[in-house]
């Protein structure tokens, strides 16, 4: 399987998108869409933003996990990834998801 964003419909009806990497891990989660045109707007977002390094901001939770997210040009969160165990970890995902986040294969889920 290749790289390819997931546009999924939660039981709310609303709709989300998932990026996933080439083995089928989950990259990062996008936020809640009213639309499916919206989330399709938001992978474009993703896309547009995911080789830019200032694009993701890194965030440390509690017991020492970390997190990152990708951000819009307008500084709006477009994704969130995973929990990371170590920092080196969540600094491998922000590579995958700027080596994969261009990927322009998406299937409705």
């Amino acid at each position: 399987m290749a790289a390819q964003f997931e546009l999924k419909t939660s039981r709310n009806g609303k709709h989300f998108f998932n990026l996933l990497a080439a083995n089928g891990e989950i990259i990062l989660t996008s936020q809640m869409y009213a639309s499916k045109s919206g989330a399709r707007k938001g992978i474009v977002s993703v896309r547009t933003n995911a080789g830019d390094a200032d694009a993701y901001e890194r965030r440390q939770g509690t017991g020492g996990k970390s997190h990152f997210v990708i951000k819009a040009g307008n500084h709006r969160v477009i994704g969130t990834s995973q929990t990371y165990h170590s920092k080196a970890a969540m600094e491998k995902g922000i590579k995958s998801a700027m080596k994969n986040g261009k990927v322009k294969k998406t299937v409705i889920a």
